[in-house]
């Protein structure tokens, strides 16, 4: 009975959406006279929403050529981001390989779900529809659901109390520094994956409290742990199953 709550973050966590949101970007950019950025600049930015990316990039051309702050209106270009993202995400956002069999095996032991993501909830569940995922969380917190978004404590403590969990008995999955400084801020285990997108960083830097190679590899620790009745961070629950 280790992990009862297990949230996971969307974008490189659960889904590779970083060529999708690069094109969509790119696509904005061209549509106001803009030259596109490299993906791997735009990936970078990965991990507060995409309004904070598109304002982020924005703010660059803005450095650059200052004098289109004049003529390109960040409305007009958020406006345009949302139009083409949501015409490329059904076709270019996959789920990683296994992780629906992962998030199956979890539910059918027990385990509850959030989906935690700093990307606006309309466009989290756009892209857990378009990756088959929809049905597998028993909540999903966007970046404007609550009043802050990670890596404020409040987020996943909010997710703890919503499903009637224990923060010792939860954790918290993903790709970023957000996700692992997010985790600590609420007291729950802070996990890693290390294929995500993270600025450009080895999320090993961000020091969680584990790293696994994939989400198939969380899947299969919790079990072990709630097969075992051992709390997330190694210590023995208070009442063992299996124990005189």
């Amino acid at each position: 009975m280790g992990i009862d709550i297990l949230g996971v973050d969307l974008d490189g966590t659960l889904v590779d959406t970083a060529p999708a949101i690069a094109e969509a970007a790119n696509r904005t950019l061209a549509a106001h006279g803009l030259p596109p950025r490299a993906p791997g600049q735009i990936a970078d930015l990965i991990g507060h929403g995409a309004r904070h990316l598109m304002l982020q990039l924005l703010a660059r051309e803005y450095h650059e050529r200052p004098a289109l702050a004049d003529t390109v209106r960040h409305d007009a270009v958020l406006e345009r981001f949302e139009h083409e993202w949501l015409a490329l995400v059904g076709a270019s956002a996959p789920a990683y390989p296994g992780v629906r069999e992962a998030l199956q095996r979890l539910r059918d032991a027990g385990v509850r779900l959030a989906c935690v993501s700093n990307k606006e909830r309309r466009h989290a569940w756009r892209v857990l529809a378009a990756a088959g995922l929809a049905d597998a969380f028993d909540v999903v917190i966007g970046g404007d659901t609550l009043p802050h978004r990670k890596p404020h404590g409040s987020v996943l403590r909010h997710v703890v109390e919503r499903l009637r969990g224990d923060a010792r008995r939860a954790a918290h999955v993903g790709d970023s520094s957000i996700d692992v400084e997010a985790a600590r801020n609420a007291g729950v285990a802070a996990w890693a994956v290390p294929y995500g997108y993270n600025g450009g960083r080895p999320v090993a830097q961000a020091r969680p409290d584990r790293i696994f190679d994939s989400l198939s590899a969380v899947a299969d620790h919790v079990l072990v742990l709630r097969a075992r009745c051992v709390e997330p961070r190694g210590v023995a629950c208070a009442a063992p199953r299996g124990a005189p």
